[in-house]
């Protein structure tokens, strides 16, 4: 076994994550690498570090988004139970029998307990400068538009502009270009029919380029998909469900908002 193999086993074990296999292979790899040692103190303190919890003074933004970006990366698949340090006899989910099914069997749990100790690590640091437990799982509940708005919100270049939809209403945009993010808020959003979708367009001199859709509600928050650019004009079409066909506007803009 080498050392990446045992550090996987090491961050399982900290989490009484293992199975009874891996966890002998564990102890007999430590057994003959006592200079792992360190491996299973880091991991061990970095779980104690959650478990434990702390205040709720905020870390500096820059630290937490980065963390954040980081949980809100991993898998979706991986137990939410698994989130706690405490949970005890954790295991992943069955594969099917096969010809292969114990190396499956082995990779996946492998890759589950990296994937999982990589977001009780991540939590564990963001305790571990101050910001409590409870402000940790809020803010991965926050949908990823609500996140990039405050993020907006809170950046030094951050401006917004306003425009009227063709009906009346209003919407507005909030950008930053250093973080190149545009977010679109309105509660004035007309009614279309069910079949019917908004979608979002970066027009950048005479080129439209979609930018994703959202479904009529109360109050829209809608996060642009794709690179801004400085300049773009924000619009909303009425298109087809699914957004365009040929990722081209069919109908004239609803609202138009310029971010220069």
């Amino acid at each position: 076994m080498n050392e990446k193999d045992f550090a996987e086993l090491s961050a399982g074990y900290a989490l009484d994550a293992l199975s009874a296999e891996d966890e002998q292979a564990y102890q007999r790899a430590l057994a003959d690498h006592p200079e792992w040692e360190e491996l299973v103190d880091a991991d061990a303190q970095v779980a104690g570090f959650l478990a434990e919890g702390a205040g709720e003074e905020a870390p500096p933004a820059g630290v937490r988004d980065r963390l954040l970006a980081q949980i809100g990366s991993l898998p979706q698949g991986m137990p939410v139970a698994a989130a706690s340090a405490s949970q005890p006899d954790i295991e992943p989910e069955p594969v099917l029998a096969g010809p292969h099914t114990e190396a499956i069997q082995a990779v996946q749990r492998r890759t589950w307990t990296r994937g999982l100790f990589a977001l009780v690590a991540s939590a564990a640091l963001l305790v571990g400068i101050g910001w409590g437990v409870g402000s940790i799982m809020e803010q991965v509940r926050t949908p990823a538009q609500v996140q990039a708005l405050e993020q907006i919100e809170s950046a030094p270049d951050a401006q917004s502009a306003t425009g009227q939809f063709t009906d009346g209403g209003e919407a507005e945009v909030h950008w930053s270009p250093s973080l190149g993010k545009v977010v679109l808020t309105t509660d004035d959003a007309p009614k279309i029919a069910d079949d019917r979708t908004f979608e979002l367009w970066f027009v950048r001199g005479d080129e439209p380029i979609a930018a994703g859709t959202f479904d009529p509600s109360d109050e829209v928050t809608a996060l642009l998909d794709g690179d801004f650019q400085a300049g773009d004009i924000i619009a909303i079409t009425v298109e087809q469900a699914g957004g365009s066909p040929d990722g081209k506007p069919t109908t004239q803009p609803i609202v138009a908002i310029p971010t220069a």
